[in-house]
């Protein structure tokens, strides 16, 4: 995790996928393939407490960095994801700065924040000390997904919250928000284009998620240094659509 929290921080290109099958295999799997952190979708897909919990054991079982896209910022959705052992939470559609400062608040330790347990998988089911565990936990890894006009008309506020760790450009959302339909619209580029800006004028970085690779210079260039490419279901989709195509 930390070698992961590292490259993130100092600007380094990192890889990821999001994960949308809720079982701890996949997450087995995933782990050989070198990927450098999976996105569990606990937002689109349907995992439920106990399956979260379970890949997220697996995944610092097998050494993989687990982000959750929670659902939504309620403090039981944050406070879970968190006491399951997640290396981070990403919140979908934050649109104002006041809205960060929230989920941050809400991802911490502390009066009116998140509710203490020492008792958790992160806290090694009461092995850690308090103190510990407190320190371990000062500073979580949070990222807030922009992919709505007014979050990108308020990037640069949100990137400022001190506590928010990196930005996520949704850029499918932000195309069906802009009556659009092609993610590569002048618009919806220069809506991600600003959202990368505000990142840079805080020196924090910015992710993205993109179907394959293809252009990610083009990305590269604008600052983007956190990808999420594609998804399980859709890499076993390609991949057995070629073998089906080479077969026939």
């Amino acid at each position: 995790m930390s070698d992961f929290l590292n490259k993130l921080t100092s600007k380094q290109n990192v890889v990821g996928t999001f994960v949308k099958t809720p079982d701890p295999i996949t997450m087995e799997v995933l782990s050989l393939s070198g990927l450098d952190y999976v996105i569990l979708d606990a937002e689109h897909a349907p995992f439920g407490r106990r399956e979260l919990d379970q890949c997220i054991m697996t995944c610092r079982l097998v050494g993989l960095p687990c982000i959750v896209r929670v659902p939504d910022s309620e403090p039981a959705t944050i406070l879970n994801a968190f006491d399951c052992g997640a290396s981070g939470i990403q919140l979908p559609h934050v649109k104002t700065a006041e809205q960060a400062e929230r989920i941050v608040k809400l991802s911490r330790y502390g009066e009116n924040g998140r509710g203490f347990a020492g008792s958790t998988r992160q806290a090694n089911y009461g092995t850690t000390p308090l103190s510990e565990h407190l320190q371990n936990n000062q500073d979580p890894l949070v990222i807030v997904q922009i992919e709505d006009p007014e979050g990108v008309d308020n990037a640069h506020d949100i990137a400022a919250v001190d506590g928010v760790s990196a930005l996520f450009i949704g850029r499918v959302d932000l195309t069906v928000a802009y009556n659009e339909t092609n993610p590569d619209s002048e618009k919806v580029i220069n809506a991600c284009s600003a959202v990368c800006h505000a990142g840079r004028s805080v020196n924090k970085p910015v992710g993205i998620f993109l179907p394959t690779t293809e252009n990610i210079t083009m990305w590269q260039e604008l600052g983007i240094n956190m990808y999420a490419i594609a998804s399980e279901h859709a890499m076993i989709i390609k991949g057995f659509k070629a073998v089906v195509e080479d077969f026939h």
